[in-house]
């Protein structure tokens, strides 16, 4: 267990380094027992990311047949994982499964944080699995002796898991309500029912699901609209909540029978695909384009063009370009699943990249001495991450400097596609007025 102590801080340093991490919503309580419950849509790589969320160690559980695999055991045993027997995978499960909830029991009693993924299992579903009674038991089973705990909810909502430097966000939720089961205990099936189900609806709550992956571009331009024309608020859980009410009423409306939504559904499509073929978002129509604001822009920015930007943004990429296609190259040889993809580039990634500095090091101290090596060692790591931050900045820039200059150019076909977005507003704003008052215990 000896990487327990520091696994917040070294879950955060990966998750940044592979994604563009965002961490919302109240925070986890930094002593005391607590249960953590998340979504599991990224394998090894979700304990990552609810540590990163944390600012304290958790004790994860995680399936026994993880603990023995040559590639990841070290990491899973290093973590301080409790290892969950699955029936699948071992006919004597239920037996020792007994020692798992024991071992909870007494981490938890002793003021620990435990993480658990109740879905039982690593998915690329479109929606949470059903969740597994697990969770629930664990709580009904340990309030004797660490009463009432808090259980947090964390959703983990990807958008392109698998890619690099794609965005994440990290969302945690209010404490789920379990007051008045209090006294209840692991055997009482229908305790275990009743506390799985406000779960499941905690974490609802902090994930966006979707009735099937081609829904998500009609989901989040709805979304969009909704938000920039609306003036809504853009904080993170805001937008998550937005997401989810669009994604309810599109499955609702499409099971109703209810004719016209469809028409409503081509015209969303229609505009997100304008907007697509001019690399445009909703929120870009309110921008203001004027050549004041331009310039105010462009001065901002100057820096990132300085000559030790610059340098660093091209250095890093140079220095790194040989680690990052060795990387991918083994990646792609292994061919994981979806839902393993970003696991096996950050672990492949982090052996690559380590031997690529520690090679570079020794060839300083080869070549240069002692002391160049020292400094080498030291400089790689951190050319390389601040590289990628200017590298970033770059593909920012551009991308707003070429929304900003095409808006200027074209303002009549601004305009309409203004006039479009917000008359497309409306209809939205009455459609969910019409679902809402359908189904008001829905809301």
């Amino acid at each position: 267990m000896w990487l327990l102590p520091v696994l917040s801080g070294v879950s955060r340093f990966a998750a940044r380094s592979f994604y563009r991490l965002r961490i919302a919503g109240p925070e986890i309580p930094p002593t005391g027992p607590v249960l953590l419950l998340a979504n599991h849509p990224n394998s090894l790589l979700d304990p990552a990311l609810v540590a990163s969320a944390a600012s304290r160690p958790i004790r994860f559980l995680a399936k026994s047949t993880l603990f023995t695999d040559p590639r990841v055991g070290w990491l899973v045993r290093a973590s301080g994982a409790i290892p969950v027997h699955r029936r699948s995978d071992d006919p004597e499960a239920a037996t020792q499964n007994v020692e798992m909830f024991a071992a909870v029991h007494r981490e938890l009693a002793a003021g620990a944080a435990v993480g658990i993924f109740p879905e039982g299992i690593s998915h690329s579903g479109s929606s949470l699995a059903r969740l597994k009674t697990g969770a629930a038991r664990i709580v009904l089973g340990a309030q004797s002796q660490a009463g009432m705990l808090p259980l947090i909810p964390v959703g983990l909502v990807l958008r392109n898991k698998g890619v690099f430097r794609s965005e994440v966000l990290v969302l945690r939720g209010e404490a789920v309500e379990w007051q008045d089961l209090a006294g209840r205990g692991a055997d009482d099936q229908k305790a275990v029912r009743e506390l799985t189900s406000r779960l499941e609806k905690g974490l609802r709550a902090v994930t966006v699901n979707l009735e099937r992956w081609e829904d998500r571009p009609l989901v989040e331009c709805a979304e969009a609209i909704w938000s920039a024309e609306l003036g809504m608020e853009q904080v993170e859980a805001e937008r998550v909540k937005r997401s989810q009410t669009a994604a309810r009423v599109l499955a609702d409306l499409r099971r109703s029978g209810v004719t016209g939504w469809q028409d409503l559904a081509r015209e969303v499509h229609g505009h997100r695909r304008r907007l697509a073929v001019l690399g445009l978002r909703p929120a870009d129509l309110d921008i203001r384009i004027d050549l004041a604001t331009g310039a105010g822009w462009t001065l901002r920015r100057l820096p990132l063009l300085g000559p030790p930007l610059l340098l660093l943004g091209v250095a890093g990429a140079v220095v790194f370009w040989l680690p990052y296609q060795v990387t991918d190259r083994t990646v792609r040889a292994f061919r994981p699943s979806a839902d393993q993809s970003s696991t096996y580039k950050v672990l492949v990634g982090a052996l690559v990249y380590l031997l690529w500095i520690l090679l570079l090091t020794a060839l300083a101290g080869r070549f240069w001495g002692p002391w160049r090596a020292v400094l080498v060692l030291a400089a790689t790591p951190a050319l390389g991450l601040t590289g990628q931050w200017v590298r970033e900045r770059w593909r920012g820039a551009f991308s707003d400097a070429r929304r900003f200059l095409l808006q200027r150019s074209r303002k009549q076909i601004r305009l309409q596609l203004k006039e479009d977005q917000t008359r497309l507003a409306g209809k939205l704003e009455k459609a969910y007025e019409e679902w809402r008052a359908s189904a008001p215990k829905e809301t």
